[in-house]
């Protein structure tokens, strides 16, 4: 990671008048990102602190993003938390990682029991940048906290070498980005993609265009791709659903490079975001935060067929630096064709959960392949390869249900139902236990409600009886979460 510090710098010293970040309309120099960047290394060193992990309320301004190099300057690492997220939730966080230190430009701190850093509060006062420390690859360069299935968020460690493996990985797709280009950063500074998002651009010494809280996200995306040019991109594909009304309207001419990531990405979609996007090569990314942002990437076949299972477009093959096997419920490998539990390794796999060791033992284990101990991640995906090499994403595992003793994949009904709507309506199948305890499948539909009786009648065409849903719920908007994902968990509050 000591290379890509050095990058930075780089681009500081040598593009001082160049834009590095548009936020909230305002334009800011490389010049301007080094003050900041400066000041807060400024504040650091003037603390004398052995601590390494320093808290980061993530704000929509330049000192949250200086903050995070200033950090790795300093060889510390950064925990991400969200000022709207309840601050219970941030609380949790700073008890499970013993958080002394937070970096917050508030104006007024929800941590006052802690020890608060305001940039903002303190004027540059000389360049930081003739040095800085050099950390090992095993130290943290940030720890992000995820839903935990016990109700606490989980904490996932990143190392240094796992950010740098993952950027020599990402480089190596073919991808180029350039000081010309305008970059979209669109994710939560608590998802990783966002990682992606600025380190792409800062390191090649482009420009950075933020999101601003309060805004209507799609329709700010759309402002920027139309009235700024944008030229490069990562959005979830819940982002291209709300935009698709636009798709006739907006200019999206001027996007090179457009990745499609987060979510599972339907074949259609992409389609028609191509005839909008007419200059731009687009991919399909997949990665779970545990294996460091990407881990696959597919590249969309402008008028040829592209791989898809269930209409659900091919995550493609793995990243230069990740091995990968697909193994069945007793971990044996399987051969291509046949589904089963998608498992990663490689120097980008995640050292473990913080102070998690169950969730260790369980998400991680060691297998032996071709006479080597290799250690992998269990993602919870089910996939398969196919004859070509390819990856073919079909869902979670955890949606996978039992109905009358069948197993059945829930978007195998979805793939269905998004055709009866001629795939423009979203639509997500849901097992749960009826009163009797018994289990069914709930179709919830972004529409306007219909009569469902010619939905069905569809359904059974293609399907067997036992995959018809007992109940088709017609909800307005979908509610998403953070990360741009349809938010599961809201809709199933919503089921009787």
């Amino acid at each position: 990671m000591n290379g890509i510090i050095e990058e930075i710098v780089a681009r500081i010293s040598c593009l001082a008048t160049h834009p590095s970040f548009c936020i909230n309309g305002q334009a800011y120099n490389y010049y301007q990102f080094g003050e900041r960047v400066s000041i807060v290394r400024s504040l650091i060193k003037q603390l004398n602190t052995s601590e390494n992990i320093f808290g980061l309320v993530i704000h929509d301004d330049l000192e949250t993003y200086a903050s995070i190099v200033a950090l790795w300057m300093e060889g510390k690492a950064y925990v991400p938390m969200h000022p709207l997220h309840p601050h219970e939730r941030n609380l949790e966080i700073v008890r499970q990682v013993g958080l002394g230190y937070v970096i917050d430009t508030s104006e007024t701190t929800r941590f006052s029991g802690l020890n608060v850093i305001n940039p903002k509060m303190m004027a540059y006062s000389g360049e930081h940048f003739n040095d800085f420390v050099s950390a090992s690859d095993d130290a943290l360069a940030y720890i992000l906290f995820t839903s935990g299935s016990t109700g606490k968020p989980k904490g996932v460690r990143i190392t240094r070498g796992n950010v740098a493996s993952f950027m020599d990985s990402f480089w190596k797709t073919g991808i180029s980005v350039t000081p010309e280009d305008r970059c979209l950063q669109c994710f939560d500074l608590t998802f990783d993609v966002s990682v992606q998002s600025f380190l792409v651009a800062l390191t090649r010494g482009a420009c950075v265009y933020t999101i601003p809280f309060g805004q209507v996200k799609y329709l700010y995306v759309a402002s920027l791709i139309h009235e700024h040019r944008v030229t490069f991109g990562a959005m979830a594909p819940s982002m291209l659903t709300y935009l698709r009304p636009f798709f006739g309207e907006l200019d999206a001419s001027s996007l090179k490079t457009c990745i499609l990531t987060a979510e599972a990405c339907p074949v259609d979609l992409l389609e028609e975001w191509s005839h909008c996007a007419v200059n731009a090569e687009l991919y399909d990314f997949y990665g779970p935060t545990e294996a460091t942002i990407y881990c696959t990437h597919y590249k969309y076949n402008r008028g040829e067929d592209n791989l898809s299972s269930n209409g659900i477009v091919s995550i493609g093959k793995p990243l230069a630096n990740v091995k990968w096997i697909i193994i069945d419920e007793e971990g044996n490998a399987l051969p291509e064709m046949e589904k089963g539990e998608l498992c990663l390794a490689g120097p980008q796999l995640s050292p473990g959960y913080w102070n998690d060791d169950e969730k260790n033992k369980a998400s991680f284990f060691v297998k032996k392949v071709n006479g080597e101990e290799i250690r992998y991640y269990h993602t919870g995906d089910l996939c398969y390869m196919d004859v070509s090499g390819n990856l073919m994403y079909v869902e979670r595992i955890d949606r996978q249900a039992k109905i009358q003793g069948f197993r059945v994949e829930l978007s195998e009904i979805e793939f269905h139902a998004r055709a009866y709507f001629h795939n423009d309506a979203r639509v997500v199948a849901m097992a749960y236990n009826n009163v009797q305890g018994l289990s069914e499948i709930a179709l919830f539909v972004e529409s306007a409600p219909i009569d469902t009786a010619k939905l069905l009648c569809y359904l059974r065409e293609k399907m067997p009886v036992y995959m018809i849903p007992s109940q088709v719920i017609f909800e307005p908007s979908f509610p998403i979460n953070g990360s741009d994902k349809i938010d599961r968990k809201k809709l199933r509050n919503k089921l009787s």
